[in-house]
């Protein structure tokens, strides 16, 4: 027999387990559901925005070090390793999304009216 969701609070430490009780829906307004259109009160352009600005400073973190440690500045080689992975795997992210973002448009672009 399942145990109805409610239920796991009654399961002893089990129902807390990974912060299962702290998990909560989203709450409905007036517009839907929450964080729908808008995350946090930034819209959509803000959210690219910020993410390509976030891209840029990994990027120029991980050429500084890189600049660091080609002079023999540096300090620790292993946060240069750590800047560059984060920079690549940060510039790796953004060309997929904006792949993605240029497949929807184009498949939308596809759609016969």
């Amino acid at each position: 027999m399942v145990a109805p969701i409610g239920a796991l609070g009654s399961l002893g430490n089990l129902g807390s387990v990974n912060g299962i009780n702290s998990i909560k829906p989203p709450t409905l307004g007036n517009d839907g559901p929450a964080g729908v259109g808008k995350a946090g009160g930034k819209d959509f352009g803000s959210l690219i925005s910020d993410a390509l600005n976030a891209v840029n400073s990994a990027n120029q973190k991980a050429d500084g070090l890189a600049q660091s440690a080609a002079t023999g500045n540096a300090q620790d080689i292993a946060q240069y390793m750590i800047a560059s992975t984060e920079a690549s795997v940060t510039t790796e992210l953004a060309v997929s999304v904006r792949n993605r973002a240029v497949e929807a448009f184009q498949e939308i672009m596809r759609m016969q009216v």
